[in-house]
């Protein structure tokens, strides 16, 4: 029996009497699939998640979503689940992304997206406040360089087909010391790990769903850095914003933070510099999983994106004079365009 066939088997075996039509609900850069089953009694829709056992393990999502539903976020409820065969069905958070909601109309706006923003700043302090140890995998040094060591893989070799010399992989070498140092001195919470506007859904008012934002895809849930969330949101790979907008927003959640009690930093410059040299190790990793979605898994869509998560990168290498070693290996690499102009 075909995967989708067993699928549809479990759903009508699961909601007997209902007949329901199964439509593509979600892409996803994972072995996971998710499908909208809609009703004909009209019923309100259900999400269902297809991950094959072997590729995908729901067990991780399950236990994320009970920590996170405790914290008091908005994820989606579990309605039915089959661990053997890799089925859930789930509440329906709706289609539209926090992505598709700011740049909806004439585009990115500041004034509707600090609304958004802070909104999701308050579910992902409620998250972080309710952090504690022992209870998820540790983003521990052992991730955050395997992650970083798919930039030269995947990024480096396999995309731009550049074979770096012994000196330049010692000086890659040396970078990633000097970020995974930073790092690792930072505060530890709850991380869900890619905390961004594709992974946070819109919730219309009067919908019933509850407050905003609608969290999904957490299931790379981890105890680690407290900046890296923040990272993910506010250095989205899939919009971007004014510095100055970015630097507001931070400051709020900082000051926030620290009258909730959450484990920031005291000095708000000490706060940016951990977000920062976050935001390179995360960076680094998104550049090379772009790459490795391209050319071993045919996902190409994500090669548009990597223009803005290389700018990111360039930036913070440009701002702090440790990282002036890798912002050489990121010129040799992608050249920057030199404007040239003219006087007459």
């Amino acid at each position: 029996m075909q995967r989708l066939e067993q699928l549809r088997a479990w759903l009508a075996a699961t909601l007997p009497g209902r007949s329901f039509d199964l439509a593509p609900a979600s892409a996803d850069a994972s072995f996971r699939r998710y499908f909208r089953a809609t009703f004909a009694d009209g019923s309100p829709s259900r999400i269902v998640m297809d991950a094959p056992p072997g590729k995908e393990d729901i067990r991780p999502w399950l236990q994320v979503a009970e920590l996170f539903r405790a914290a008091g976020a908005h994820v989606p409820e579990v309605l039915a689940q089959d661990l053997e065969h890799g089925f859930l069905l789930l509440s329906d958070l709706g289609s539209t992304t926090y992505l598709a909601a700011l740049k909806a109309g004439s585009g990115a706006d500041p004034h509707r997206a600090a609304h958004l923003y802070a909104d999701a700043l308050g579910s992902l302090a409620a998250i972080q406040h309710a952090s504690r140890p022992g209870v998820l995998p540790e983003y521990d040094r052992a991730l955050l360089l395997r992650e970083m060591m798919l930039f030269p893989e995947w990024y480096v070799t396999r995309h731009k087909g550049v074979a770096l010399s012994e000196a330049e992989t010692a000086l890659l070498n040396t970078a990633f010391e000097r970020i995974l140092a930073v790092n690792l001195a930072e505060p530890k919470v709850f991380v869900h790990r890619d905390y961004h506007s594709r992974n946070l859904m819109l919730l219309e008012a009067g919908d019933g769903l509850g407050a905003n934002p609608g969290i999904i895809d957490f299931q790379d849930a981890v105890y680690g850095p407290i900046s890296y969330d923040l990272v993910s949101l506010f250095k989205d790979a899939y919009i971007r914003w004014d510095e100055e907008f970015v630097l507001d927003l931070l400051i709020r959640y900082w000051e926030a933070a620290r009258k909730i009690g959450l484990p920031v930093r005291e000095e708000f410059a000490d706060f940016h510099r951990d977000f920062e040299w976050m935001g390179v190790q995360r960076h680094l990793k998104v550049l090379g999983i772009f790459a490795r979605l391209c050319h071993r898994d045919g996902k190409d869509g994500y090669l548009a994106d990597m223009p803005l998560v290389m700018d990111y990168l360039r930036r913070a290498c440009k701002r702090w004079r440790d990282l002036g070693p890798l912002l050489k290996l990121l010129d040799r690499l992608e050249p920057e365009e030199t404007q040239v102009g003219y006087t007459f």
